[in-house]
């Protein structure tokens, strides 16, 4: 196998309808878009070509004990009551929820590649190119491909499956991004 398709951070909290975070714009991001059923597409035609799909999502545990309250964009989670592992809150988007076969991470940080063994995996499943797709654009997404660039693996921005919470952000992140992976619009 030499393709994985990434989707990082499409759940509930986040691009659902009533997700506290999604309320920053990305849920309106992903509406105008499509962004879901652009993802949804793009699964498939991985799956359909040999690939694998590895789901990578922020959650913390019930407690908050690995959560990282220092950290100006995480740290407010645990006052919000919301990315706890296994609620309805990380919760897959339904239109691009893991399958048989698929491989779910849940990452503690903004980096997929941060704590999740996914470097381990990649290189283990004889993986040599990324396509990245995520929430949002401007933070997880160019944080999975600046890492996944450092381990030497080849990137490529699959940018009508990546959200951001406003058009600028995401076009600004797509353009420094071009600077260490291709992008795919």
């Amino acid at each position: 196998m030499h393709n994985a398709l990434i989707c990082i951070d499409f759940i509930n909290e986040i691009v659902g309808a009533s997700g506290k975070l999604a309320g920053k714009g990305y849920y309106d991001f992903v509406t105008r878009h499509n962004t879901l059923s652009n993802l949804a597409a793009e699964q498939v035609a991985v799956r359909a070509a040999g690939g694998k799909i590895i789901h990578v999502h922020l959650g913390f545990a019930s407690d908050y004990s690995d959560h990282p309250g220092s950290s100006p964009l995480l740290g407010g989670a645990k006052a919000g009551g919301i990315l706890q592992e296994e609620t309805a809150s990380t919760a897959f988007a339904s239109e691009v929820a893991p399958q048989d076969g698929d491989i779910v991470l849940v990452k503690k940080r903004i980096s997929a590649f941060f704590g999740t063994g996914l470097d381990q995996i990649l290189k283990d499943l004889g993986v040599t190119k990324v396509l990245i797709a995520g929430v949002a654009t401007d933070i997880a997404v160019e944080s999975a491909a600046r890492d996944a660039h450092d381990r030497d693996f080849e990137v490529e921005i699959v940018a009508n499956c990546c959200a951001a919470a406003n058009d600028a952000d995401h076009e600004k992140a797509l353009s420094t991004m071009k600077k260490f992976s291709a992008v795919r619009l």
